[in-house]
């Protein structure tokens, strides 16, 4: 390839004779040819998987968490963690795991990749297993440029099903996909040590296991055994897999974990990352649709400064009503609050005619909220037969009024003794 010098030097050829511009002479830059590859090998497997299912039953997961991290960075040890964080059941998709014919299973012993035809094919097929709908992890995937460019193909495909069958029976199916990208991190001196300790316990166990004849055998890999492989295999991720996904660092959800510490640290911060959010999560009309309400986040900020500022507008604006509240609370709920010290969990009925002012009952459960309770009232409405009307047949009843009051708290830790 020449410098920009080196053309400025090159005689120039004729221009054609039509006057348009002779094609360039230098080859076209890598990341077009990997965007080029990338359209070709997503098109042809999504094709290929579309005329085998059909269009209607391209059905791919809600969330996808793209799981990536150095050589032992604690992808393993991790993931079951973050199924559990995210509410999901299903066993996460382990792309080499996907991968293993003779010939994929030499390059990964050689500390390399396998080719991404391959990868994404096997994984377009993966995703549509429905224990997949709501959910998946996805270790080890995207690590290369070309993946990287599948990804975003594939994203976009849902969101065109997504609009393809909105408002159709079928639009459950098709939703606002979620992505996350999660790395866990180590630095070299870090990946190097776990791999070779790795290799040292599968080792172990191993030959107890071949000694012992009980137990099963565990997957014995090449790098974690000789240093310079492993040292290799680091070397490719942070080369070609961290590229990637850095990448994707402004496209989606991008959660970058420090896995040097412990577990307790790690799932610490995992949890902190992972945290919902409800504008990145739901679908856009879903989201709308609620904004108006307001996050528990939101009331709570001054609603201590609003419940001092209720109770005493209670004493100085409605000092009888207010009065013969807490008289009722003392007198006739509290004793019965105070029986249920163990349990946390008091209930009372009342026909007291003061709860018919609404206020009052706003009272009642704010004076329990100063003192450190939960309150709820629910009202009954009990018709009671007072005649009958031997003419008609027709029944006359009065209305009962019956509040039926909670009141929940911490209850007594008391230790019983096992028989």
């Amino acid at each position: 390839m020449h410098s920009p010098a080196d053309r400025s030097a090159t005689p120039s050829s004729p221009s054609p004779a039509n006057g348009a511009q002779p094609a360039p002479s230098a080859p076209a830059k890598l990341q077009d040819l990997e965007i080029k590859d990338a359209q070709l090998i997503f098109d042809s497997a999504w094709n290929e998987l579309e005329a085998e299912v059909g269009r209607h039953n391209l059905r791919f997961p809600k969330e996808f968490i793209l799981l990536g991290g150095a050589p032992g960075s604690g992808k393993g040890t991790n993931t079951q963690f973050i199924l559990n964080a995210r509410g999901l059941t299903c066993e996460p998709i382990v792309i080499s795991a996907l991968l293993d014919s003779p010939e994929a299973k030499r390059i990964k012993d050689a500390g390399a990749m396998v080719g991404d035809r391959e990868v994404v094919s096997l994984l377009l097929r993966r995703l549509l297993n429905p224990v997949y709908r709501d959910g998946v992890i996805l270790d080890g995937f995207p690590r290369t440029k070309v993946q990287v460019e599948c990804l975003k193909l594939l994203v976009s495909r849902m969101q065109a099903l997504r609009v393809e069958f909105h408002r159709t029976p079928l639009g459950i199916h098709f939703r606002q996909p979620t992505i996350h990208i999660m790395v866990l991190f180590v630095d070299e001196k870090t990946s190097i040590e776990r791999q070779l300790s790795r290799g040292r316990e599968i080792k172990a166990h191993n030959d107890e296991v071949r000694r012992s004849g009980t137990g099963e055998l565990l997957e014995e890999r090449t790098t974690d055994y000789d240093e310079g492989l492993a040292r290799r295999r680091y070397r490719v991720f942070k080369e070609q897999t961290w590229e990637a996904l850095q990448s994707l660092k402004e496209v989606y959800h991008y959660h970058f974990i420090n896995a040097q510490g412990s577990i307790t640290e790690v799932e610490h911060n995992i949890l902190k990352e992972l945290q919902y959010q409800s504008s990145l999560e739901l679908d856009p009309r879903t989201h709308d649709r609620l904004r108006l309400l307001p996050l528990a986040n939101q009331i709570i900020v001054h609603a201590r400064q609003e419940l001092v500022k209720r109770l005493d507008s209670y004493e100085l604006e409605h000092t009888t009503l207010f009065e013969k509240v807490v008289t009722l609370i003392e007198k006739k709920i509290m004793p019965i609050v105070i029986r249920h010290a163990i349990s946390g969990v008091a209930s009372f009925n009342s026909e007291d005619s003061v709860f018919d002012d609404p206020l009052a009952l706003a009272m009642l459960i704010d004076v329990y909220s100063e003192r450190g309770y939960h309150a709820v009232v629910d009202l009954h409405r009990i018709e009671i037969p007072e005649k009958v009307d031997l003419t008609t047949g027709v029944i006359t009843c009065r209305v009962k009024k019956v509040y039926r009051i909670q009141i929940r708290f911490q209850g007594s830790e008391i230790r019983r003794g096992h028989t």
